[in-house]
């Protein structure tokens, strides 16, 4: 599909320059604007990604309510001038800590905005039988980049600084416009617009409610996204405070955390469909991997457990954004998504300046030691769900050594993901 290739192009190297600006920024607060001190950055994550818990839930209404394409254009646009101001400053040798707070905080208010349309856009770019491989080599994109950018970041800041990272950004937003505006309008696949009378937030809360299974996979999003996936401050801490290395040890790091992700995203890429037990099972083995990482003797030992814990952070992510898109009505689909993504994201400002509490006052290790937990915790819902969802009751059997075991009350049990596929199907 033209439209599709078109629009893979674009966000993979747009992808590669935000990746390059993560890790420049995550430095320049870390390293430069500071004494290795998470606090501050945890407190820059807060306010990139508070406004998600905010603004994602109308932002969801507007994605159902107007014209997708259109309002991409409009944030890639204001995202690529925040990158050229947070350049200007670096490079003129003005920049303040508070400088970098306020950028962030318009780059989360942006971002809230634009991720519930970016998200459901894809759904206008292919068929509904391909929405999760499409979904999974979005992400395959991003983190394919994840492995990328930030080593060219690491080698550049040292090289040069981080004020020209910053640019370099801000030209890969060009290349994304370029991309959207060649996108050919006839061959999108327009889902149906939500009008003023439907198209409200509570309308997409109720639904949610009637979904258990959905319910189960936000909260366990929310428990890992919210204290597991804080990787940029883990990794900083880790490398300087426990390992005592530099800039280019930090990207290097990121790029190797970012290997086990993109294994992740090509495995996602492959299944058929998203399945519960891919979200509930990867969260268990991301609180095993990170308590792995948060024992590591060395900084090879470190670097090789970030991969599983790669691998199982986008498992989570790829498989819960397919699973939600993929059974949600379409006309229900930009609400029900931007409720998960205030969910995923919106719990960092809370988990973020925590993790970074904890990282100063006790150290690193105590920092990947919440991530490790908070899988676990993630892993329990799920099994949890499937107890339930599955109607299993304790039954005394004498037949078995083990006398106790659970029996299933209901033989076949629904399906969700293939119930919401058929639903979707025109008769």
């Amino acid at each position: 599909m033209f439209n599709y290739r078109l629009w893979f192009i674009g966000a993979f190297l747009s992808n590669i320059g935000t990746w390059m600006q993560h890790t420049a920024q995550d430095w320049l607060i870390f390293n430069e604007l500071s004494h290795n001190d998470s606090t501050r950055l945890g407190i820059v994550m807060s306010l990139q990604f508070g406004p998600q818990l905010f603004l994602a839930p109308y932002a969801g209404v507007l994605a159902d309510r107007l014209d997708r394409r259109k309002l991409l254009y409009m944030t890639q646009s204001a995202m690529g001038v925040l990158s050229l101001i947070l350049g200007f400053l670096v490079m003129s040798g003005h920049i303040q800590i508070w400088h970098v707070y306020a950028l962030a905080l318009v780059a989360g208010i942006i971002v809230s905005l634009e991720v519930p349309a970016r998200q459901t856009f894809v759904s206008e770019l292919v068929h509904d039988n391909d929405l999760p491989n499409a979904v999974a080599l979005n992400s395959t994109s991003f983190n394919s980049a994840r492995l990328i950018g930030p080593a060219c970041a690491g080698i550049l800041v040292v090289l040069l600084g981080t004020g020209p990272v910053f640019f370099i950004n801000a030209a890969t937003f060009l290349i994304m416009l370029a991309a959207i505006s060649l996108i050919r309008t006839r061959e999108l696949r327009p889902t149906p617009r939500a009008d003023r009378s439907t198209g409200r937030i509570r309308d997409g809360v109720a639904y949610v409610r009637k979904r258990p299974d959905i319910l189960a996979v936000m909260v366990a999003v929310f428990l890992v996204g919210t204290f597991g996936i804080n990787s940029a401050m883990n990794i900083a801490a880790m490398a300087t405070t426990e390992f005592d290395k530099g800039a280019g040890e930090f990207g290097f790091l990121n790029s190797t955390m970012a290997v086990g992700s993109v294994i992740g995203t090509l495995l996602a890429a492959r299944r058929e469909r998203p399945r519960l037990r891919f979200i509930f099972g990867a969260s268990a083995a991301f609180g095993l991997s990170a308590l792995c990482a948060a024992l590591s003797p060395n900084l090879l030992f470190f670097s090789i457990t970030l991969i599983p814990m790669g691998l199982c952070a986008l498992t989570i992510i790829t498989s819960a954004n397919a699973y939600v898109q993929v059974t949600t009505e379409p006309q229900m689909r930009g609400r029900v998504m931007s409720l998960y993504i205030a969910v995923f994201l919106g719990g960092t400002p809370i988990g973020a300046p925590l993790v970074g509490l904890v990282n100063d006052h006790w150290g690193a290790r105590w920092g990947l030691g919440i991530a490790a937990l908070s899988g676990v915790l993630a892993g329990c819902i799920g099994l949890l769900w499937y107890y339930r969802s599955e109607k299993l009751k304790l039954v005394f059997d004498r037949s078995r050594k083990t006398k106790f075991v659970f029996k299933r009350a209901v033989e076949e049990p629904l399906d969700p993901v293939t119930t919401a596929l058929e639903i979707q199907q025109p008769r």
